[in-house]
C-alpha cells in the first residue's frame, strides 16, 4: 500500500533555474492527485515518472500563474497520450472561463471529458471522494479566493482485513495563506502538513502585506492542529539560505522538512 505526496515545484512566482512553481502529486495506493499545476508541471511529470492518464483528478488552489500555468500544456499532452477517462478539476469560480478558454481554443479535439467543480465553500467541505481517498477542500486567507484541500485515505474492510494494524494516513495542503484562526482545527490530526512558507521570521511585514506565511506562522500552524509531520516551500527568491528556513521551523516544531523539488514524502 503506497500514501505518499512528491512535492514537484517548491518556488514562488519568481521564476528561478533550480526550482518550479507549485505543484504536487499524491498518490494515494496507485491513484494519482495533482495538486497545482505551476509552469513546467508536465516535464516534472515525467521526471518523477507519473502517467499523466492515471491522474484522477486535479485541485488548483487559485487563480495565479505559478499555480496554473501548466494546466494548458498538462491537458494537451493528455490528449496527445489519448486519455479517454474523464478528468476531474476542482478550483475556485474563475476555474471556469480559464477551461472554457482552453477548450474553445486547443482542446475540441481531446478525447477526454473535462468537468470543472467551482469552489464555494465557506468551511470544510468534502467535493470528491472515491474508494481510495476523501478530499476536502476549505478556503485560505490569501488576496483572491484561494482553497486548501485535505485528503484522508479510505480503507476498505478487506484491505483492513489483509492488514488490521493500518490507520487511514491523511495529508493537507495550505497554499499561499496569511494565518487566521480556523486553519489549524481544519487540518487538525493530519499525518502530513504542507504549508506555505515564503518568508523568513524577520521578513513577518512583507508575509502580511502579500498574504503569506512565515516560517514560524507555518510552524505554529502545525503544533496547534497536532500534525505529524510539516513540510514547507514557496520559497521567496529573496532567500537562498533553506537551512534558515529549516532551522526557524524546527524551533517551533521539529518534525519540519524543507522540500526540494522532487522529493518524496512517506505518510
Amino acid at each position: 500500500m503506497n500514501f505518499s505526496v512528491t512535492t514537484m515545484g517548491t518556488a514562488s512566482a519568481m521564476p528561478v533555474s533550480d526550482r518550479n512553481p507549485s505543484a504536487q502529486m499524491l498518490n494515494a495506493n496507485g491513484r494519482l492527485f495533482l495538486i497545482d499545476c505551476g509552469e513546467g508541471t508536465q516535464q516534472q511529470i515525467r521526471r518523477c515518472h507519473f502517467s499523466f492518464v492515471r491522474i484522477e483528478a486535479v485541485f488548483i488552489s487559485h487563480i495565479h500563474g505559478d499555480h496554473l500555468f501548466g494546466l494548458f500544456g498538462l491537458l494537451n499532452t493528455m490528449g496527445m497520450y489519448g486519455r479517454k477517462s474523464p478528468l476531474d478539476i476542482y478550483g475556485p469560480k474563475a476555474l471556469v472561463g480559464i477551461i472554457h478558454f482552453y477548450t474553445f481554443y486547443f482542446g475540441a479535439g481531446d478525447p477526454f471529458e473535462i468537468r470543472v467543480h467551482p469552489l464555494t465553500c465557506k468551511s470544510p467541505e468534502v467535493v470528491h471522494e472515491s474508494s481510495y481517498v476523501k478530499v476536502s477542500a476549505f478556503p485560505l486567507n490569501h488576496k483572491i479566493e484561494c482553497f486548501g484541500y485535505r485528503f484522508d485515505e479510505n480503507v476498505s474492510e478487506h484491505r483492513l482485513a489483509i492488514d488490521p494494524g493500518r490507520r487511514p494516513k491523511s495529508y493537507a495542503y495550505c497554499s499561499d495563506t496569511k494565518p487566521f484562526p480556523e486553519l489549524p482545527g481544519w487540518v487538525k490530526g493530519v499525518d502530513c502538513l504542507y504549508h506555505e512558507a515564503t518568508f523568513l521570521d524577520s521578513m513577518a511585514d512583507k508575509a502580511d502585506f502579500r498574504y503569506h506565511s512565515t516560517t514560524v506562522q507555518a510552524a505554529e500552524c502545525a503544533l496547534k492542529a497536532g500534525a505529524g509531520r510539516l513540510i514547507v516551500g514557496h520559497y521567496s527568491t529573496r532567500i537562498t539560505d533553506f537551512e534558515a528556513y529549516l532551522e526557524e521551523c524546527r524551533r517551533v516544531f521539529p518534525e519540519t522538512f524543507a522540500a526540494s523539488d522532487g522529493d518524496v514524502f512517506e505518510l
